[in-house]
């Protein structure tokens, strides 16, 4: 479990002096938002409505993620966009006791979280080849951030902490929910990535062959991907169960997205998330979405979501769960 740091104050979190250039981690005017840069220039932008990962730019500055312009920042919805955080419920689960009165994806990307601290390369007190920052994210049930829909309908002592680590080539995000009650509870997790790509239509994805998967554009029709790459025709929500042990180095069940010519662009690994939900919007469901923007925005996005979604995570009173994703960049 990751161990609480000292909440930094802002406007600006330095380097020790004496060392080579390392992380800067700086919070914007109205502190709604952490922003980190590696010396190098990579940067990763978190807003602390949702703890949702909105920007990450190489050090070029060209952006990964893929935004709606008219996405909600100032806490009066969920952001359409970067990478919000799905807990305890994927979608809506009319059926569960537990989960059946929250809403839509459940709370945590609905809560203010606290923002923990930093982390860097220079934290064990010295410089490392390649830097690297980390920032520490929390949300309780005693929290004065968490959306009063999760007090009213799941009454669970509860702690989560999510990590954000950036480094050169790749972003990871972690959680980890611990259930701090005596009472078990269930959840699911899922990481909702937007990835950014430059045309929809020459989009190819690998690693999914063989998996079964729930197919939400064909009425929850359950199938197996048989073709060794899927490409975006049309509007996409599927929820795919991999067969890989990602727990083993050599089989991870990574999830490749490639565009024109074959040209590389992202790796998504997982930590002990069995489920990846691919999805896209298409113009018709698009043109429906109030936070959508542009409207033909869903020809440069493509959603990769690692997630625990496929069954109930039940975590028994002391115990917790945990997962993890990295997006790694491709050249």
């Amino acid at each position: 479990m990751v161990e609480r740091a000292n909440k930094p104050k802002p406007p600006n979190l330095s380097s020790t002096p004496g060392l080579p250039p390392q992380a800067t981690v700086t919070f914007s005017e109205d502190n709604s938002r952490v922003i980190a840069e590696l010396p190098t220039g990579e940067t990763v932008e978190v807003l602390l409505y949702g703890a949702t990962v909105i920007s990450w730019k190489d050090a070029s500055g060209d952006e990964k993620l893929w935004l709606s312009e008219a996405a909600k920042l100032d806490g009066s919805r969920a952001v359409r966009g970067g990478i919000p955080i799905v807990f305890p419920v994927f979608g809506t689960a009319p059926d569960h006791p537990q989960t059946k009165d929250l809403p839509q994806h459940g709370f945590a990307r609905t809560s203010r979280w606290e923002f923990l601290g930093k982390s860097t390369s220079e934290s064990a007190g010295r410089a490392t080849d390649e830097p690297t920052v980390k920032l520490d994210f929390g949300l309780s049930s005693a929290a004065p951030g968490l959306d009063p829909k999760a007090t009213a309908h799941w009454p669970f002592k509860f702690n989560l902490i999510y990590s954000v680590t950036l480094k050169r080539e790749s972003l990871t995000t972690s959680i980890v929910a611990t259930n701090d009650g005596s009472a078990p509870f269930d959840c699911q997790v899922l990481l909702h990535t937007y990835l950014r790509v430059k045309d929809i239509t020459t989009v190819n994805i690998t690693g999914l062959q063989n998996a079964t998967y729930i197919d939400k554009v064909d009425a929850s029709t359950t199938k197996q991907e048989t073709a060794p790459t899927l490409t975006i025709t049309g509007e996409t929500d599927r929820v795919y169960t991999t067969t890989a042990d990602t727990s083993d180095a050599a089989d991870d069940g990574a999830v490749t997205v490639t565009e024109a010519n074959n040209t590389p662009r992202f790796r998504v690994t997982r930590d002990n998330l069995s489920n990846v939900v691919v999805w896209n919007p298409w113009a018709d469901k698009a043109e429906g979405m109030a936070d959508f923007a542009p409207k033909d925005g869903y020809k440069q996005m493509v959603c990769v979501e690692p997630g625990s979604v496929g069954a109930w995570q039940s975590v028994e009173g002391g115990d917790g769960f945990e997962g993890a994703q990295t997006i790694t960049l491709l050249h």
